[in-house]
């Protein structure tokens, strides 16, 4: 089984979707939530599996679908890709056992049970164009969950998440598509017959060396696409609507896994393929984080509704994993890709606990609210510890992944470090404001008086985040050690690729494998 994992990973939750459909609608959470334990099992089966040593891809499968073109089902797995798969069964297992929809809920379990294969999918594929479907796939489960389960606004805020999505997707398409053809073009070259090949491999195009205009242009075709995913600023302005109007599972999902397909794509893609563009570059995508981070943090403190700072808050520490991603150095891309974990346990964590609220008030405007410590203590602990995480409390998840990451881009430029810096106090600022006008002061509402306590259900979702964020805190070297060892390749191959003398200079190189595999 361990030589096919991946694919029963991808696969098995969307043959159980399709299953779902002669289930019983009374049957239909527990069998959602059966289906769903067993795919965060089987991850944590490949993370068992998985050798630390090597550094580079494993659990290849490879089968060509379309060979006259090189598109292949190419999928595998390495440090930097492991524990998000596994974040995205884990996240998806706790949403369907903590589900409170009570409308179609047979249908909401299938969809989010076809969402969990496209973003394994995504995860796991190492063919562009397989890459490309299961990314584009992605959206058809979320513009679903928004569009039926969300508030009142509902189908703006889902048709707004497609049109920008997709709309970038279509602009990084052509850049694949260009990729493909350039691998041709330079596979023709060496060819006795001149007669090149296709592929739309990775890592046959991580082979490739192309000139440095054409990386920028292929650069910034890619960039649209994974900065919309992202979403990077000015670009982002869907994504409070997307997060205000889905229900709180789909809430829970796009800020836990959805989002990270852009950061990850940018270091999967972007990174090792144009950096010499990625460089020359480094300064404004760091810019637009920087602006990203400071700007919604402030825009998060003047919400009044809870789930709109939770939702801009998302944002703003999405472009820390940004500013880390682009220090272009093993410590700072290792950072990010620990930050994407982290901001997964708590911007999640966080949303389930805004849900736990609303079902209780059907309001998340922190006017209504004061003087929860009183009511239900265990709530106000959980949320405490949560937000005490998101600003970056040193012994929780968040600070390991923040401080890697800033002290990555430090070694570019101490003065932008320094800017980004100042989020964590916006952040801390907003963050205990917000629990002081919830949690802390007399209960002046009637209606609060009578709240009951978290129950076990909603328990059983928080109170694994709860440990996770800080158990990982404390002690984050099971997961750091394997995002580094694939980081380190990761730089090498950039700095082997780089062709001018600045970029050589700016990425470092890694002189400590020890096998040629690993290499």
């Amino acid at each position: 089984m361990l030589d096919h994992i991946l694919s029963i990973l991808i696969f098995f939750p969307a043959l159980a979707a399709v299953l779902g459909f002669i289930v019983h609608k009374d049957s239909m959470r527990a069998y959602g939530i059966i289906v769903a334990t067993v795919e965060f099992i089987l991850s944590l089966w490949l993370w068992y599996a998985f050798d630390n040593n090597i550094a580079g891809m494993q659990f290849l499968e490879q089968v060509n679908l379309v060979p006259a073109f090189g598109i292949s089902y190419l999928v595998g797995v390495d440090g930097i890709s492991l524990f998000i798969i596994i974040m995205a069964s884990f996240f998806t297992m706790l949403g369907i056992a903590t589900l409170t929809e009570t409308r179609r809920i047979k249908d909401l379990i299938i969809t989010l049970l076809f969402l969990q294969m496209t973003m394994v999918g995504v995860f796991a594929a190492l063919d562009a164009i397989l890459f490309y479907v299961f990314w584009e796939l992605s959206l058809v489960p979320m513009l679903l969950i928004i569009g039926i389960w969300g508030g009142p606004l509902r189908i703006y805020a889902s048709v707004k998440f497609f049109l920008y999505t997709f709309a970038g997707s279509l602009v990084m398409l052509v850049g694949m598509l260009f990729m493909a053809y350039y691998y041709y073009q330079a596979t023709a070259m060496m060819a006795p017959n001149g007669i090149g090949t296709w592929s739309f491999s990775l890592l046959d195009w991580y082979r490739l060396r192309l000139d440095v205009d054409l990386q920028w242009w292929l650069f910034v075709a890619f960039f649209f696409g994974f900065a919309i995913k992202v979403p990077m600023f000015p670009f982002h302005t869907w994504l409070p609507y997307a997060h205000g109007q889905a229900p709180t599972i789909g809430s829970v999902i796009l800020a836990a896994v959805l989002l990270k397909m852009g950061t990850y794509a940018f270091i999967r893609f972007s990174l090792p393929l144009f950096p010499d563009a990625s460089v020359a570059l480094m300064y404004p995508v760091a810019i637009l984080a920087i602006i990203m981070i400071i700007y919604t943090a402030m825009v998060a403190y003047a919400q009044k509704d809870i789930k709109q700072v939770v939702a801009y808050s998302s944002v703003s520490h999405m472009g820390v994993i940004i500013l880390g991603t682009f220090a272009l150095n093993v410590e700072g891309i290792t950072g990010s890709v620990f930050l994407m974990i982290a901001h997964g346990v708590v911007s999640g964590a966080l949303f389930l606990l805004v849900g736990v609220i609303y079902d209780r008030r059907h309001t998340k405007l922190m006017s209504e609210f004061g003087g929860l410590a009183h009511i239900m203590p265990k709530y106000a602990t959980i949320f405490g510890i949560m937000m005490m995480a998101s600003v970056g409390l040193p012994l929780t998840i968040n600070f390991v992944g923040e401080f890697l990451s800033l002290l990555g881009f430090y070694k570019q430029s101490h003065m932008m470090t320094l800017l980004a810096g100042t989020a964590i106090i916006v952040g801390a600022i907003y963050m205990l404001a917000a629990y002081k006008k919830m949690f802390f002061g007399e209960v002046t509402k009637e209606e609060n008086k009578n709240l009951k306590d978290i129950n076990k259900t909603e328990l059983l979702g928080l109170i694994p985040l709860t440990i996770i964020a800080i158990w990982l805190g404390i002690y984050p070297k099971p997961v750091l050690e394997p995002i580094n060892n694939s980081v380190e390749v990761l730089v090498q191959l950039m700095h082997e690729k780089a062709i001018t003398e600045e970029a050589k200079s700016v990425i470092p190189s890694i002189v400590k494998f020890e096998t040629q595999e690993a290499h």
